[in-house]
């Protein structure tokens, strides 16, 4: 650049101006290829929405085609004694659940001590669970203190938990407390024993607290576990025992708004799928302004795919062979209308053919798995999407070749440019040069033959 500064020195011109207009005149050759670039990174960016629209569709479509979607429950309790949650698996119907006692956990505490960091000595804590689980925690002399043996327990294994509390006691208010960290019979400690360390650390009895097993009925059926949380006492439900001495009742029953909204789920994911084809693929004549894919091949393939996919499915096997047999219509824009309450009928009344229509059965394949297999090839990595991506990604990957020669075709032209302009510079700083002496002679002979 330090070439172009210097253009025009000689002759007085602009040649750098004139030098900078030549060289945006000769870039204008690169604005179609970057139109052209531009174009393709929207159609890049419109795939990808487009690709996007279809995922979200094929979601929809894989809940529809699982049994259980149309196996929703819910439970209500009456009473105190549980909380339940059901899942698919769990069979409508009442339960009557009575709570004697809860779980509990083994607990102790150790007699008080003056000083929580003081060493006390070697020794060893040594327990056994009651399922037979041993440990034997040593304790080095020069770490002894009743929150080295704290740190000690906890550290070498995970069926006991360790603490110190301070029960307030003025001489000696530091205890170690020792807690199964399950609840349940098997989980509690059944022997403990504190070796050295000064025969300061012992256990007090008064402190003790029992590891139990939770004792509760399922109608009239008396049962027990070493959780409060049972999951297999009721098939499908997870009860959360809560209070002793108390009943409660569980009543199961389908879920008709949760399979309809699996349902309209469904149709709320094809037509935002719809809207998005539409959008890419409209013209506005008012604004004169396309969709990013307007004219584009795989967006009509796409188009296709889905018409044929609502038009020619057919479900065997079941009452209902369309989804206008459900309630669900395609409007004129392409996109589908549920009538809630025909759904709700069928929901309610026929939801075996409802599941049948949708998931199919071991024999006929349903409307999920008819329409998914349709998204899942468009969807293919191998697929119409990925393959009209690519081809744009290979067109820009060709423009910036061309872009690249054009660009050194460029700075070829314009140093061409500056070579002439650098000699037109120097010929005419020459010219003025010579002009100057001429007319400097011209002035010494006038004034020798006083013509001034």
């Amino acid at each position: 650049m330090a070439s172009i500064a210097a253009l025009g020195v000689g002759s007085g011109l602009d040649l750098n101006g004139l030098l900078s207009q030549l060289e945006s005149a000769e870039r204008q050759r690169l604005q179609p290829l970057a139109q052209q670039k531009a174009s393709y990174q929207a159609r890049i960016s419109a795939y990808g929405k487009l690709e996007g629209a279809l995922a979200q569709f094929q979601t929809a479509l894989g809940s529809l085609g699982k049994a259980e979607t149309f196996a929703a429950v819910k439970s209500n309790v009456t009473g105190d004694a549980v909380t339940a949650a059901a899942n698919s698996s769990a069979v409508p119907g009442s339960y009557n659940v009575s709570v004697t006692s809860l779980a509990k956990s083994y607990s102790v505490a150790t007699l008080g001590l003056d000083d929580k960091a003081r060493d006390l000595g070697a020794g060893s804590v040594d327990f056994t669970l009651a399922d037979g689980t041993a440990h034997s925690v040593a304790i080095g002399a020069d770490a002894s203190s009743l929150e080295d043996v704290r740190d000690a327990i906890n550290s070498a294994q995970t069926d006991v938990v360790a603490s110190i509390v301070n029960d307030g006691d003025a001489a000696n208010p530091y205890r170690l407390v020792l807690n199964s960290a399950k609840t349940g019979v098997d989980a509690g400690v059944q022997s403990l024993t504190f070796i050295g360390m000064g025969g300061e650390l012992s256990k007090d009895a008064a402190t003790e607290q029992l590891a139990a097993n939770a004792q509760f009925s399922v109608n009239g059926l008396t049962m027990q576990s070493a959780s409060n949380q049972v999951d297999e006492a009721i098939a499908g439900l997870t009860l959360n025992l809560a209070k002793e001495n108390e009943t409660a009742v569980i009543t199961v029953t389908r879920d008709n708004a949760a399979i309809e909204k699996s349902v309209n789920d469904f149709v709320k994911a094809y037509n935002s799928l719809n809207s998005t084809v539409r959008d890419l693929g409209d013209y506005n004549p008012e604004t004169q302004v396309g969709g990013r894919l307007l004219g584009d091949s795989s967006l009509r393939m796409v188009q296709s795919e889905l018409r044929s996919m609502f038009s020619e499915t057919v479900v065997e096997g079941s009452a209902f062979t369309f989804l206008s047999d459900l309630g669900i219509s395609r409007e004129l824009d392409g996109s589908l209308k549920v009538d809630s309450e025909q759904l709700k009928t069928v929901t309610s009344d026929q939801l075996q053919d409802l599941q049948s229509f949708f998931a199919g059965s071991d024999v006929n394949e349903g409307f999920s798995a008819q329409s998914k297999g349709v998204i899942d090839r468009l969807l293919d990595e191998n697929g119409l999407i990925a393959t009209s991506t690519e081809g744009m990604k290979s067109a820009i990957t060709r423009i910036d070749e061309r872009i690249e020669r054009e660009e050194v075709a460029i700075a070829r032209t314009v140093e061409r440019y500056r070579t002439q302009f650098a000699k037109l510079d120097s010929m005419i700083a020459n010219m003025n040069s010579t002009s100057a002496y001429l007319t400097q002679q011209f002035d010494v002979m006038n004034a020798q033959l006083g013509r001034k």
